[in-house]
C-alpha cells in the first residue's frame, strides 16, 4: 500500500514540475493522448521513478555517503537529478515517458519533486496516539 501511494505522490510531483515549462521536463502521453492516457502515464513513470530511486538510488547514496558528509548533503540534489534523468533515459525508448531536455533544469525539477514527496510524506505520515 505504502508503494502505491508513493507512486500517486511522484505522479502528482512530477505532473506539477510539467506544468512549469521552464524546466524543460515534459510527460509524453502514449496514443492517442488524451486524458486518461495522460494520467496512466504519469502513473506508470511516477512506478518507474519510485523503482530507480529505490534500486538504484540506494546504491548510489550508500556509495556516495562520503560525498554527503563532505558536501552536507548537497551531492543529493544531483543524485536526484541524475535518477531523475535516469527514468526519462529508461522510458526514452517508446513513444511515451519522461523527457527532461536539460541536466541543471532537472536539478530544479528533481528539487521540486522532492519538496512535493517531502510535504505529502509530512501530511500522510501515519500518527502515533
Amino acid at each position: 500500500m505504502g508503494f502505491l501511494i508513493r507512486v500517486v505522490i511522484n505522479a502528482f510531483a512530477i505532473w506539477v514540475v510539467t506544468l512549469i515549462p521552464a524546466l524543460q521536463v515534459f510527460v509524453v502521453p502514449f496514443p492517442p493522448g488524451e486524458t486518461l492516457q495522460m494520467v496512466l502515464t504519469l502513473l506508470i513513470v511516477a512506478a518507474i521513478f519510485a523503482l530507480v530511486n529505490t534500486i538504484i538510488g540506494t546504491v548510489i547514496k550508500v556509495l556516495a555517503f562520503p560525498l554527503y558528509i563532505l558536501t552536507l548533503g548537497l551531492i543529493g540534489l544531483l543524485i536526484n537529478a541524475f535518477l531523475l534523468w535516469l527514468t526519462a533515459w529508461l522510458t526514452h525508448w517508446w513513444n511515451w515517458g519522461l523527457r527532461v531536455e536539460d541536466f541543471w533544469w532537472g536539478i530544479v525539477a528533481a528539487i521540486i519533486i522532492t519538496v512535493i514527496n517531502w510535504v505529502f510524506g509530512i501530511i500522510l505520515r501515519p500518527r502515533k496516539d
